[in-house]
């Protein structure tokens, strides 16, 4: 009887089971509240098993896509998912303060000073940059400093295929790059099997988070995240615009992105929903030796959903205070913004020190932080599905722009 349960189970399509995990997930959430945090082993056990794939995935999917390439198409590539993320990253700026203003979220509102907050100390961007090369690999794996395990990755993959392109060190290259695909490989199995415990871990994620926030954090700021999802969906317009422009088909995209992004919803880690990003992108048949660094990098740097709530937190505490900004505020906020969601990215408590700089550079109360907090999780979900939203569109815009580029050289060769 159990046997065929799970055989049937096993059928059913898995964005059924999310979709089905998802509803009943709020549900329970909402009837048993805090009681369903007796199940949050289960939401922990995903998010670990995912995390577990993290750096193998990485580091051989990386390999493997250098070893695919040459250097000269990766360093292209590279430019090129570099201007998408600064980019993109403005205009989800710009997006939600524009809706922010259009709705004044918080007018009427009071601040209460007497809460206070421990902002981060945000790091130097020498520190930042420095991060990027490891003291040691175990440091930068035990850490999962993902800069330092993408630069391992990139040094370790151009070695073996520069062994590969010399005769009297040809065989070693060979050798070792047939163990990282194969290694790749195995990654990948392990992570079909993963994909069958999603929907448990979903479920367990989704109804304790509903059971601690209820209703009273949406009700108490319910403008706020209200303004807030509104930017978010015409984020996600501007997405579409960018793949219809680059005639890739909606359809075909979002059936192949529907998992990474509804995970990234849940369990409001960029980080841990890499392996299915990854694996998202294998489906959508995206040039390897780009995908390899591009999705780890954005989930490093690229957060456009963290840059709309800068946007949109920023006229909240504006309205809250009655403070005016001009147009050249406005720009100085997008400039600081879009530097401060790629500088401060991966660093614990980044969403508060993004906030915190802008504000602080826009001369608002830092104390309106600590009331952004009481809806941290409602905003957090939106902001991490949008984050990975947007590496999938870079990543798949820039892999048909390189077949296009392949398809013209390989004309005139």
């Amino acid at each position: 009887m159990m046997k065929k349960i799970f055989r049937g189970y096993l059928e059913v399509s898995l964005i059924w089971k999310v979709i089905i995990a998802l509803i009943l997930g709020v549900v329970f959430g909402l009837i048993f509240g805090e009681n369903m945090g007796v199940i949050s082993p289960l939401g922990e056990l995903l998010v670990r098993l995912l995390k577990f794939l993290i750096i193998p995935l990485i580091m051989f999917t990386i390999i493997v896509g250098i070893n695919q390439s040459n250097i000269a198409n990766l360093a292209r590539m590279g430019g090129k998912v570099l201007t998408y993320y600064l980019f993109t990253s403005a205009v989800a700026i710009i997006i939600g303060l524009f809706i922010a203003s259009l709705f004044n979220p918080g007018a009427g509102l009071e601040l209460d000073t007497t809460e206070t907050i421990d902002v981060p100390e945000n790091p130097e961007i020498t520190s930042v940059l420095l991060n990027i090369v490891p003291e040691n690999i175990l440091t930068a794996f035990t850490e999962l400093n993902l800069l330092g395990i993408i630069f391992t990755a990139g040094v370790f993959g151009i070695a073996i295929a520069l062994l590969r392109s010399q005769k009297h060190t040809e065989e070693v290259g060979n050798l070792l790059y047939g163990v990282s695909q194969g290694i790749n490989e195995a990654s990948f199995k392990i992570m079909s099997w993963i994909l069958q415990y999603l929907p448990i871990g979903i479920f367990a994620i989704i109804s304790k988070t509903v059971g601690e926030q209820g209703t009273d954090a949406l009700k108490s700021l319910g403008s706020m995240v209200g303004v807030f999802y509104l930017a978010i969906i015409l984020q996600l317009v501007f997405y579409a615009i960018i793949l219809i422009i680059n005639r890739i088909n909606l359809k075909e995209f979002f059936i192949a992105t529907r998992t990474p992004i509804l995970t990234a919803f849940v369990t409001q880690s960029s980080a841990g929903t890499l392996p299915l990003t990854v694996d998202a992108a294998k489906k959508l048949n995206l040039n390897p030796g780009l995908y390899g660094f591009s999705l780890p990098l954005g989930a490093t740097i690229n957060m456009d959903g963290a840059a709309i709530r800068v946007g949109v937190s920023v006229i909240f505490a504006a309205n809250i205070v009655g403070a005016s900004l001009s147009f050249g505020n406005l720009l100085e906020i997008v400039l600081i913004g879009t530097l401060a969601t790629i500088g401060t990215a991966g660093v614990p408590g980044a969403g508060i020190i993004m906030i915190a700089t802008v504000f602080s550079q826009a001369g608002l109360p830092i104390e309106a932080v600590a009331l952004l907090t009481s809806i941290d999780a409602l905003v957090g979900m939106g902001a991490t599905g949008t984050n990975i939203t947007g590496d999938l569109v870079g990543t798949t815009v820039i892999s048909k722009s390189e077949e296009s580029k392949q398809s013209v050289t390989e004309h005139e060769l």
